[in-house]
Formats: C-alpha cells, sequence, structure tokens
C-alpha cells in the first residue's frame, strides 16, 4: 500500500510544532532559572528585614563564645564586620544585593548583638579576630574578602595584620585608623564605660526615647545620614538584647574600654605589608572619622583602589546605602559587571 504522503506531512508539521513547543518551555524554564540565581541577570533581590534576621540567625559554638551569625548566599565567602554598639543586622542591605556574588556571613561580635559570651571571657579587639577566625574555623572557610565600617574596621585591620593570607580583599569603611584610635569624639563614652555607666546612660535612654534617639543631638543623629528613617525596630534590634541582663551590660562596657586602647600603630608596618586589593569607601559627613584618615590607608596599603568620598554619608552610613556598599565590592572581587 502506498504511504499517505499529505497524512505524512501534517504529522511532521505537528511533530515539529511540538518539538517547538518544548524546546520554548525548556527555554523559559533556564532563563527563569537564570534570573533566580545566576551573577548577571537582574533580579529583585529578597528583601532582609528583622523577621529574615531573627528567623535565619545560627549560633557556633566556639572555644570562647557561642557566636551569633547569619549566612546568606553562595560562592566563596564574605565576611562582614559590624560597628559598635551594632550587630550583623547593620550589613543586611549589602547581604541582599551581594548573595548572588558570594557566600555573605556576617557575625555578632563578643559582647554585642545576639552572641552569648561567657563572663570569663576577655572581649577586646584582639579577642574578636580570634573569635572571627575560629569562626571561619568552625565553618570551613579558608579565606575571605572583608567588609567592615567602624570598630569592625579595627577587628578588620588587625585581622589582616594577624592572618594576612586569609584576606583576599579588603574593603573599609569610615572606621578607627593608625593614631586615630581611639578617635576623639569616642573618648567621653570610654570614660563613662570605665565608670559602668555607658550602657546605663546611652543605651537604656536610646530605647525608652527613640524620638529623643533620633534627634539631631541622639545617637541616631549623630550617627546616621537620614536618623528619622532609624526605626524603632532597627533601634530594638541592635540595643535591646544589650541591655537584658547585668552581664550583658557590663560586657559592653568592658568592649567599649578595650576599643578606647590604641591597637593599631603597632600593626603599622603589617599592614604596609599586605599587598592584596583593598578599597576605601568614606562618608564626607561623619563627625567622628575624619577623611583624612581615609588618605592614609590608601597610602599605606599597597593595594589599595582608592578613595570612594560619599558626600553627605554619616558613619553608619553602609546600613543606609547599601546599594554603594554593593557596587564598590562588586567593582573590588571583579563580579557582576556589564
Amino acid at each position: 500500500m502506498r504511504p499517505n504522503v499529505r497524512a505524512l506531512q501534517d504529522d511532521d508539521r505537528d511533530t515539529e510544532c511540538m518539538r517547538r513547543r518544548d524546546f520554548l518551555r525548556g527555554s523559559s524554564a533556564v532563563v527563569a532559572a537564570a534570573t533566580l540565581g545566576v551573577p548577571g541577570f537582574a533580579k529583585q533581590p529578597k528583601r532582609i528585614d528583622a523577621e529574615w534576621y531573627r528567623r535565619s540567625r545560627r549560633f557556633a559554638s566556639l572555644p570562647m563564645s557561642r557566636v551569633a551569625y547569619v549566612e546568606h548566599g553562595r560562592g566563596p565567602a564574605a565576611l562582614f564586620v559590624h560597628g559598635f554598639p551594632l550587630n550583623g543586622y547593620q550589613w543586611r542591605g549589602a547581604l541582599e544585593r551581594l548573595a548572588p556574588y558570594r557566600r555573605c556571613i556576617a557575625p555578632d561580635v563578643m559582647g554585642l548583638g545576639y552572641t552569648e559570651t561567657p563572663e570569663s571571657q576577655e572581649i577586646t579587639p584582639e579577642t574578636q579576630v580570634a573569635m572571627l577566625a575560629a569562626l571561619l574555623d568552625s565553618l570551613h572557610i579558608d579565606s575571605v574578602d572583608l567588609v567592615a565600617n567602624d570598630s569592625g574596621g579595627l577587628v578588620s585591620q588587625l585581622f589582616v595584620a594577624r592572618h594576612p593570607d586569609r584576606v583576599r580583599t579588603l574593603l573599609l569603611t569610615n572606621c578607627d585608623v593608625d593614631e586615630n584610635n581611639p578617635p576623639v569624639a569616642f573618648v567621653p563614652m570610654v570614660n563613662l564605660a570605665k565608670k559602668g555607666l555607658f550602657t546605663e546612660k546611652v543605651l537604656v535612654p536610646a530605647l525608652n526615647n527613640k524620638e529623643q534617639t533620633r534627634s539631631a543631638k541622639g545617637f541616631g543623629g549623630q550617627t546616621y545620614s537620614y536618623p528619622e528613617r532609624f526605626a524603632d525596630e532597627t533601634i530594638e534590634m541592635y540595643f535591646r538584647p544589650l541591655v537584658e541582663t547585668p552581664l550583658r551590660k557590663a560586657q559592653v562596657d568592658h568592649y567599649a574600654v578595650a576599643l578606647g586602647i590604641n591597637v593599631l600603630v603597632p600593626i603599622r608596618e603589617n599592614l604596609r605589608q599586605w599587598k592584596r586589593p583593598a578599597r576605601i569607601v568614606w562618608g564626607m559627613k561623619d563627625t567622628i572619622f575624619a577623611p583624612e584618615w581615609a588618605d592614609w590607608l590608601d597610602h599605606n596599603l599597597p593595594g589599595s583602589r582608592g578613595v570612594r568620598k560619599v558626600e553627605d554619608a554619616m558613619l553608619f552610613f553602609p546600613e543606609e546605602m547599601p546599594d554603594v556598599i554593593a557596587e564598590e565590592a562588586k567593582n573590588l572581587w571583579g563580579v557582576g559587571l556589564q
């Protein structure tokens, strides 16, 4: 019997149409997957808020402390070190934006945030360095890209001096530098802490009168570019755990006193020997860390890629301007560039 040529042609067309539909469906799935997880595709990052932070918080039981931290993203590790008296929540916006490119880890240092430290543990910038190294060991991480602000920048410079091979790149924002450790503006806080009064005189009132905290003379007004956006929930996230027990109050004061001792001048030559890539991003309205110290870092870190000066930005601008941090980090890391 001769085949029905027209019927065969119709069957071939139907088969070809099915193949095209399957191909388009498969291609759409690939594109959808790419936009969700592959660097270079536009994607609206999942918003990280206080609830996400509470839900995602983990604890690492280390010899010196039970360290609270969050982790977000995949790839080579990036370590974010917060300022005083904040905690890792400071970096939530940066984590949103950088998770496609790095395994972002934001711990709470000892004495601050939700990290639980025994009364016998000394809390100083040096012991924070030991804690961070132990945390990375516990997570099986050999090296990191360091991103830091304020006292976290102090600790990060010490980390570079003590563990130079564990730092691939360094992104520093307004922080203690060399002889400006401690900055003059922080000395009154140190003096209060020596009397055991910093927490009682600064943090407790900040919690009890949040409008005052956002005022020009309040904590927010002196450290945030946009203090009116310093939300009640954020104030609670930072300060509430620090006043819950006499031990927590004492540890905050203890750490503040330790931050009043210069530990950076002795490592000046260590920093001058570290030649890996560094970038400095500086808020120009900060009244605590003057721009000259950004220039000092630029001149003394051999691998410095210069200073970005952010106008109208105060000390804690990395929290308020995460797009700036993400842009600079990606440039430094050489990722996500179009």
